[in-house]
């Protein structure tokens, strides 16, 4: 129904971790590592989480799924939100919802930015 009914599109997969893994990247806003979905050809997203990190604990021990959307307002109306809406990095807007009882990480990227990473 996400991809089909609400035209939600795959993203990745986010996977915690307490593994340190190769090539992380560090998120000093969320104290977190995250690796792997530059090179993963299926769009997995390693996090690994300092103890302190003010990430939702749900998102920190619950594998999540994420979807592009083109509307973030629309996609999280009446839904059970995790993180309220953020700018992660430039052009990007990301929100987690609660879908039983399961994060769901919805992004919406700015058309600007997304014609610039395809230069």
């Amino acid at each position: 129904m996400a991809t089909s009914v609400c035209g939600w599109r795959y993203h990745h997969i986010g996977i915690p971790t307490d593994v340190q893994r190769p090539d992380e990247i560090y998120l000093k806003r969320f104290k977190m590592y995250v690796s792997a979905f530059e090179t993963s050809p299926c769009g997995i997203q390693w996090m690994r989480f300092e103890p302190d990190s003010p990430v939702h604990p749900l998102v920190k021990s619950v594998p999540h799924i994420a979807f592009e959307v083109d509307d973030l307002q629309s996609a999280i109306a009446g839904k059970e939100i995790l993180t309220e809406p953020n700018s992660p990095s430039e052009g990007v807007m990301v929100a987690m919802i609660l879908d039983s009882g399961a994060p769901v990480e919805l992004l919406e990227f700015r058309r600007d930015a997304r014609d610039r990473s395809a230069l």
